[in-house]
């Protein structure tokens, strides 16, 4: 069960990697492309997860765990076969609702496998599999790439799932099937808002924020996240009841997890880009470059509740913000001339802040559920990450593109109006220095653009779990 999350969070990190070979590969993806590269993923898996859990209910875990590997294991051989975008997208989609299916019922079927003494211990080495598949992801990934294609990474993800699709028939557990009703047209609706709402974002920097594309994404979210709301109020089982978000700490816990994620994932996305395009890093050091922001999610995590206990939440949720803000804007300050020591201390710095943070918003959704509802809250804290992970990329995605854009020479913008570092280099080779020096000054904006959004958004998630707990 734990490789199995390994695999479905370390592909969520991977990708990253990959994006200046897909830049420069004969796709020819643009810009706005590339992103949903990366999100197409995170959005299904993020908007899937909980109905993956009742799907699982109901037909039962092993199964849909089952048919929740292979549709990975068909997604991943289409993504590494596409010959174009929009195969490559399709593939991207089918790995992403094999994964909705494949993770929440890990879990589940390990808790029905061990005895009550353990199931504490057990919660605590599967979660804890979501910061090893970050590592994995990046270092495994890494050494994929290394061998010089990115189509590599997909299909080294193929033997893996089939080989996790012989372990799990052979010795996971049938576990009892419960009646709980499914809501396809919630399930349906959650995904058209999530990707309307994305579209609106990734899209505007090359459609431009006033084109039809644009304003009809952003109103078709509101419109469809509308109708969600609608109908899950109407259900008589919603998969997710918009009612659990007025309990005030549960919304605080959800806004912080979703920024903790927006933040982390924003910062996946650039650094690859980064430490490729403007430190000349080879894949697998780049892949190897980002572990120091693990270190204290992999040293620390246990500590973290001893000083919830000593110094209480909000202290702990508001310093770790104060780190994980303050690490982003640290690493907006870096250029091609900084030293990987000082670079590795600002992402140091910035794992102490997800490190403290993670834990303790976990905990907090959970504590803001009644028992009955734990598979809810396990569902919620899957949907927020990933969630947030999808935004994260979108929105950073659509700063470095803007502020790239306009940071290239003049005669290079009107002559060959190149989106992407790749699109620049080809057009201009001769001219790599300047287009390099604008990437790194895009990627310092996108940067302090998203450390400053998420200290704000952790002022808002403090201050709004303060007010809960005075309103009491």
């Amino acid at each position: 069960m734990c490789g199995c999350v390994v695999l479905m969070v370390g592909m969520v990190a991977a990708i990253n990697l990959a994006v200046p070979m897909l830049a420069a590969s004969d796709l020819h993806p643009s810009a706005s492309a590339l992103i949903w590269i990366v999100d197409t993923y995170v959005v299904f898996f993020a908007c899937l997860v909980i109905p993956g859990g009742a799907a699982g209910d109901r037909f039962g875990r092993k199964g849909v765990l089952l048919a929740g590997l292979a549709l990975f294991a068909l997604g991943a051989l289409l993504s590494a076969l596409a010959p174009s975008v929009p195969l490559l997208l399709a593939g991207r989609a089918i790995t992403g609702i094999g994964a909705a299916a494949v993770l929440p019922n890990t879990l589940a079927v390990l808790l029905h496998a061990v005895p009550a003494e353990r199931k504490g211990v057990t919660i605590a080495t599967w979660a804890s599999m979501t910061g090893i598949g970050g590592v994995v992801g990046n270092v495994g990934g890494g050494a994929v790439l290394a061998g010089g294609s990115w189509r590599w990474l997909f299909a080294a993800a193929v033997p893996v799932s089939l080989t996790l699709v012989v372990l799990v028939a052979r010795i996971a557990p049938v576990s009892p099937r419960h009646d709980r009703p499914l809501s396809p047209l919630g399930a349906v609706l959650l995904v058209g808002a999530s990707v309307a709402l994305l579209l609106g974002i990734v899209e505007g920097p090359e459609a431009g924020w006033g084109s039809p594309i644009v304003l009809a994404g952003f109103a078709g979210a509101v419109v469809l996240f509308a109708l969600w709301t609608f109908v899950e109020l109407k259900a008589e089982h919603p998969l997710l009841d918009p009612r659990l978000f007025r309990v005030p700490a549960l919304r605080s816990a959800c806004l912080g997890m979703t920024a903790i994620f927006f933040g982390m994932f924003a910062l996946f996305y650039v650094n690859a880009s980064f430490l490729q395009y403007g430190r000349g890093f080879d894949v697998l050091r780049t892949g190897l470059g980002i572990i120091p922001l693990t270190v204290p999610v992999v040293l620390g995590a246990r500590h973290v509740g001893k000083l919830v206990q000593r110094y209480g939440v909000d202290a702990v949720i508001a310093i770790a913000f104060v780190f994980c803000g303050g690490g982003l804007v640290g690493l907006s300050t870096s250029d091609t001339s900084t030293l990987y020591p000082v670079y590795a201390a600002w992402l140091a710095v910035t794992g102490i802040g997800v490190t403290l943070a993670l834990p303790t918003l976990s905990a907090a959704i959970s504590g803001s559920l009644p028992p009955s509802q734990a598979g809810v809250g396990a569902g919620l804290q899957a949907t927020t990450r990933e969630f947030g992970s999808a935004l994260g990329v979108a929105v950073i995605g659509t700063v470095l593109t803007g502020r790239f854009v306009t940071a290239l020479p003049s005669d290079i913008r009107a002559d060959h109006d190149p989106h992407t570092v790749a699109q620049a280099l080809s057009a201009v080779p001769g001219r790599s220095p300047e287009v390099i020096s604008a990437f790194v000054t895009a990627a310092s904006t996108a940067l302090r653009v998203i450390g400053v959004s998420v200290l704000v958004l952790g002022a808002l998630v403090v201050l709004q779990s303060r007010l809960s707990r005075e309103t009491k």
